[in-house]
């Protein structure tokens, strides 16, 4: 490496530097997408703000190529580099709750179990992932979609400021009021701008929510689909709600000689008042002929990590995602025609709502532009054996060439893989231009290019 040495490294963080020399380095440079392999030159687990202002200076000053990882699930795994340098934020997990102003602010590796966890002791809550070993900024970046978006909107909508360290290594502070153009680019622009160190946001009253799975059988997918298409609609905003399509996991509502089938079900999350969830609940229930149900009242943090134990670290996995304004009925036509082939348990199919106050946010108010959009499916192949890379990754592409004609031409940000650089300006819309304006004042060497990239 040309310039500062790795020892310089070291001295300069308070953290701790880890190269291939050093005794945990395999450990190190893990991330959670088996698929991806990579040996970077350094791994820096940053200890505070400053070793981040280090470690970008410090990859400036030695041109290497900068990876930032938070909670590693980037599924390109954009949190590693071969021969480069990653700012590690594992070790930066502090929350703190302000129960009086009902804010949050978290440091830059917390992950969504860790905030929801925090904020429950208080009966405090904000939109967060699906998977609670998620980290909140990759997913605050991209836009933050979850089970409280209809009520309380995505979650860079609840993000009220954030520290975040620019390409030429300064410390910035911002919010709606301060530096606005930044923050603007950083609710939903990924992380083309800066490496954010922590984030603060707005919390609302969630505790205890009525929610869990209801199973269809799959020859019912079409009915279950058109009626989610309506019914969401005009769903009371504290319903969260999705379809699924899944290969059924050993759990104690699923009857036992029907688990490894594949079914589609609809998960429900009320957050609202508990006496009205029966009656909010009933048309799901008559939807279609049910399976089973698992559905009962639950603390919000263990409903958040309900589907954890499907994704644990280290298999392989790849994604794609689409944006549409309507469920129509080629694309429910699709969905019956893939959906059903499910590869593996821990794959599956989900077609998010981000209707309600998601609606409310103009179009320009964030960098997240696709505020007309009703849904955004997420088609998630996962699998424990790399000999099944190439069947299990075509089911995901050949799934998402049948919907996209049905579909917007653009996409979620975290919904994206390594081979979808190509639809960025499509993912971004009208926002676009200004975000290459930004991206031309804040990183203007392109420093930080390891991500859905804004050139």
């Amino acid at each position: 490496m040309g310039g500062p040495t790795v020892e310089d490294l070291r001295e300069r963080v308070r953290g701790v530097v880890t190269t291939p020399a050093d005794e945990g380095y395999e450990e190190a440079r893990r991330v959670y997408n088996g698929m991806i392999d990579r040996r970077p030159a350094a791994v820096v687990r940053v200890a505070n703000a400053g070793d981040v202002i280090t470690a970008v200076q410090y990859a400036r000053e030695t041109g290497l190529e900068l990876a930032v990882r938070g909670g590693a699930h980037s599924a390109p795994g954009f949190g590693t580099c071969d021969d480069g340098l990653v700012i590690d934020f594992s070790g930066q997990r502090g929350v703190r709750i302000d129960p009086q102003g009902r804010t949050a602010r978290c440091e830059g590796g917390v992950t969504w179990g860790d905030l929801n966890s925090a904020g429950y002791a208080f009966g405090l809550g904000v939109t967060g992932g699906i998977i609670s070993t998620t980290g909140i900024a990759g997913l605050t970046l991209n836009g933050g979609f979850g089970h409280l978006a209809r009520g309380l909107g995505l979650s860079c909508d609840n993000l009220i400021s954030a520290d975040v360290v620019t390409a030429d290594g300064r410390f910035h502070t911002v919010s709606a009021e301060q530096e606005p153009d930044l923050f603007w680019a950083l609710r939903g622009g990924g992380g083309n701008f800066g490496v954010v160190t922590s984030f603060e946001f707005r919390l609302s009253p969630v505790k205890d929510v009525i929610a869990g799975p209801m199973v269809f059988e799959l020859e019912y997918a079409g009915d279950v689909l058109r009626f989610y298409r309506e019914f969401i609609k005009d769903a009371p905003e504290q319903l969260g709600l999705f379809p699924g399509f899944h290969i059924a996991p050993p759990l104690p509502f699923v009857p036992e000689d029907r688990v490894g089938d594949n079914f589609i079900l609809l998960v429900p999350c009320w957050s609202g008042p508990p006496e009205d969830a029966d009656k909010v609940l009933a048309p799901l229930r008559d939807a279609a002929p049910m399976l089973a149900e698992g559905v009962g009242p639950v603390p919000y943090p263990a409903f958040g990590a309900a589907f954890d134990p499907l994704l644990p670290p280290g298999l392989q996995q790849y994604w794609k995602g689409v944006f549409a304004g309507e469920l129509t009925d080629g694309a429910i036509e699709t969905h019956l025609a893939h959906g059903g082939l499910v590869p593996t348990v821990n794959s599956g199919v989900h077609i998010y709502p981000i209707n309600g106050a998601c609606h409310r946010v103009p179009a320009d108010g964030t960098a997240f532009a696709y505020r007309d959009a009703t849904f955004a499916t997420v088609i998630v192949g996962v699998w424990p054996d790399p000999a099944d890379d190439a069947a299990n990754t075509a089911w995901v592409r050949d799934y998402y060439a049948d919907l996209a004609p049905h579909s917007e031409s653009g996409g979620y940000i975290g919904f994206m893989d390594h081979d979808d650089q190509h639809r960025i300006r499509a993912n971004y819309r009208g926002n676009y231009d200004r975000l290459v304006e930004l991206k031309q004042r804040y990183d203007p060497d392109n420093l930080f290019h390891l991500n859905q990239n804004i050139r």
